[in-house]
């Protein structure tokens, strides 16, 4: 009923799990995963157990097929449940019990592993770990890739239902405070790896910090730009002058708060890019609907 990707970017340190299931909220029950530790996906009647005592194993120096093996070895129900495990330095282990639903496997790769159940045919699993590993892009955007990749391979021979996206890094999460950097889940609907997606793109622009990159001066241009957004909007009460003064900053810094742009509230004369993209389109559709009434 179910395909999941656990995965390791050596790079940063990123652990994460991907899931897709033909049952509700899978996010619930099947992706486990700690920063500096590892991940796990207990799935096929899953032994919710199996995430955080997996997760204690690893942190207590047990490898990944260590961790596997006594997970299973007291469980009555083994045969009936699937498991894949990463660890902090990208070793795998994973198991496949001899009652799950066919096609019922596993596949490990370079930093990641993939297992799946009631499956089209172990292309699924193949296809989802060579894409992984031919992915670019931050470990988040592989892991959504090895998912598509799964789903064009066949997928569950049920269907489609729920998804779910786990990533950790260590004070990855809102205000750095935990490590649950990517937390994103799909309780029920007809193509939920395409609405992972979408809200991939939505919590990147609302809990990801800005990147160095996309940071430009607030110029003349600019300034007359966000005055005239913010004055349509009522936060900007001053001239439309161009000029990016204490008074234009005040404002663009309530304005941000106020449409959850919190991460990237600047104490300087810079602003994030990708946030003044989303900006323009808001304020856009603002003027559209405000015309209608709305």
């Amino acid at each position: 009923m179910t395909f999941s990707i656990v995965a390791f970017d050596p790079a940063n340190g990123d652990l994460g799990v991907a899931v897709q299931s033909k049952f509700p909220n899978v996010g619930v029950s099947i992706p486990f995963a700690k920063a500096g530790v590892g991940a796990v996906a207990t799935q096929s009647y899953c032994n919710t157990s199996y995430g955080p005592r997996g997760l204690a194993l690893l942190e207590n120096g047990a490898l990944p097929r260590q961790a596997v093996d006594i997970l299973t070895a007291s469980d009555a129900q083994r045969d009936d449940r699937q498991v894949g495990i990463i660890d902090a330095r990208g070793r795998t282990a994973s198991f496949t019990g001899s009652r799950c639903f066919d096609w019922a496997g596993d596949m490990g790769g370079a930093c990641c592993s993939a297992q799946g159940n009631t499956l089209a045919g172990p292309h699924v699993v193949e296809g989802m770990v060579r894409a992984f590993e031919d992915a670019e892009g931050s470990l988040a955007e592989r892991l959504l890739t090895a998912l598509q990749a799964g789903q064009a391979n066949g997928g569950d021979r049920r269907g489609q239902q729920s998804a779910a996206l786990l990533v950790v890094r260590a004070g990855g999460g809102y205000g750095g405070f935990d490590d649950r950097y990517v937390d994103i889940s799909v309780y029920d609907h007809p193509t939920p790896i395409a609405e992972l997606a979408r809200l991939y793109a939505i919590h990147r622009l609302t809990y990801f910090r800005s990147d160095a990159a996309q940071l430009a001066k607030i110029d003349t241009a600019i300034a007359n730009e966000l005055q005239q957004m913010m004055h349509a909007r009522g936060f900007y009460k001053g001239a439309l002058t161009g000029i990016c003064d204490e008074a234009t900053l005040k404002a663009l810094r309530d304005f941000m708060g106020w449409e959850n742009y919190d991460e990237r509230i600047r104490e300087d004369d810079l602003i994030d890019l990708e946030v003044l993209a989303d900006m323009r389109q808001k304020h856009a559709l603002w003027l559209r609907t405000r015309g209608r009434g709305e």
